[in-house]
């Protein structure tokens, strides 16, 4: 028996029909295999930046800009040999004869992209086994391939682990994952969250609905892991997802479609008014003195669903008219802001949208000015509050954004789209969910 009453018809990024009628439950991060595979690979998988080891090694620069060892090198080709030391890799990692470790080679033959086995994973506390593992592997094939010796070692696994562990990370390393080490999570549950907006975008080749999409499951499978998905509130969470990260019912599609041309924030608003209106998500209520109406809903949290999809197709209307991610601060403001104040109804995640807005402004552009929106995240002080239906709108701006940041996507995390992008459970994350229901 279905646990909610609910279904939704899911759309790819061209507002194509993949699957009608899907139960609530099928896009759950506990029970799709499509989000659990895309969960699961992002713990387990880890790039290796042969070049750049080849480079430190050559030359003594190890663990991060400024920082170089004069008179250090060792005889190396590794990116000419870097067939031999995916195969060393690949035994070290591995844990036993044909288990799910892969090793393939990426960005022209100048990185490899390893799928640590999962056996690592279900012997340890955290994800950081995968990077640990990795790092150790390559370090000892790079020992066996150019024949190091006990003096010479020390440089090789600085060139691999960069600073750490002077540094708590592996600063200036060539080591890289999708999750940020776990003592950079500033809360419960919140590994997932702490992807920055620059990356999802690359890992989607700048696609916006894909980016909607990547974004708002790790979001929603990080607001499953820290408690807020128990009870009546799971209902609300897979909501939210399905309409704003999902397409569900091609409701982004159809606002960004009818508003793309000529539209605003404002007409967006009436755009999902109307919607909603024919949805009979909400209805006509009380009309006050001045023939002001205020609208009424039986279900807040379908309402609410609505209002995240409309403030994600306000974000794709505005900053992709513009071609910035600079102005969506003011798109989750003051969507939101019209939105109360068309329908009287609580706004997007009643409120901390707008109220997440406020300060990401000030922080992201304003007075403070410390860094364009590509570099925040769910897990950011100023980001994290919305219920996971703020920072996709953030990642989708910076999918739009044609290089008016002075952190872009490509100067911060190309090295995502080379390596992670390059697999389809990222790069086309609406279609592996729909394909999992």
């Amino acid at each position: 028996m279905a646990k909610y009453k609910d279904t939704c018809d899911l759309y790819d990024d061209n507002g194509k029909l993949l699957k009608s009628g899907v139960a609530l439950e099928k896009i759950s991060p506990l029970n799709n295999e499509g989000i659990l595979k895309i969960i699961d690979l992002t713990k387990r998988t880890v790039a290796v930046n042969i070049a750049g080891i080849d480079n430190a090694i050559k030359t003594g620069t190890m663990g991060g800009k400024g920082n170089q060892i004069l008179g250090r090198s060792i005889k190396s080709d590794c990116v000419k040999d870097i067939d031999a030391l995916a195969d060393k890799i690949a035994e070290y990692v591995s844990v036993s004869k044909g288990d799910d470790t892969e090793v393939t080679k990426v960005s022209g033959g100048k990185m490899l992209l390893v799928k640590v086995p999962s056996a690592r994973l279900k012997a340890a506390a955290t994800y950081d086994a995968s990077s640990t593992a990795v790092a150790a592997a390559t370090t000892m094939a790079l020992m066996d391939q150019y024949k190091v010796d006990i003096w010479d070692a020390p440089y090789v696994k600085s060139a691999v682990w960069g600073s750490y562990p002077v540094t708590m990370d592996m600063q200036g390393g060539n080591i890289i994952s999708v999750l940020s080490i776990p003592q950079n999570n500033e809360g419960l549950g919140y590994a997932l969250r702490n992807i920055s907006a620059n990356i999802v975008a690359m890992m989607t080749s700048r696609n916006a609905m894909q980016t909607a999409a990547l974004s708002s499951t790790y979001e929603q499978a990080g607001e499953f892991e820290m408690g807020m998905a128990i009870g009546p509130f799971e209902r609300a969470q897979l909501l939210a997802y399905a309409f704003q990260g999902l397409n569900a019912n091609n409701l982004v599609y159809d606002l960004v479609k009818t508003n793309g041309k000529t539209g605003t924030i404002g007409t967006v608003v009436q755009s999902l008014v109307e919607r909603g209106l024919e949805d009979k998500v909400i209805k006509p209520g009380k009309k006050g003195k001045s023939g002001y109406i205020f609208y009424e809903t039986k279900d807040p949290m379908m309402w609410n669903a609505y209002a995240c999809a409309g403030t994600m197709a306000a974000t794709m209307v505005d900053c992709g008219a513009g071609r910035f991610a600079q102005a969506v601060s003011s798109v989750l403001l003051y969507f939101n802001d019209l939105l109360e104040h068309e329908t009287g109804l609580p706004s997007a995640d009643y409120g901390r949208v707008m109220g997440t807005a406020v300060g990401f402004s000030f922080f992201s552009h304003s007075i403070y000015g410390g860094g364009g929106p590509g570099v925040f995240n769910g897990n950011h002080v100023v980001t994290r509050h919305a219920a996971g239906v703020a920072v996709p709108c953030v990642c989708v701006a910076c999918a739009l954004d044609a290089g008016t940041q002075m952190f872009g996507p490509e100067q911060t995390a190309k090295v995502y789209q080379d390596t992670f992008g390059q697999l389809d459970v990222f790069k086309k994350p609406i279609q592996s969910i729909a394909k999992a229901v």
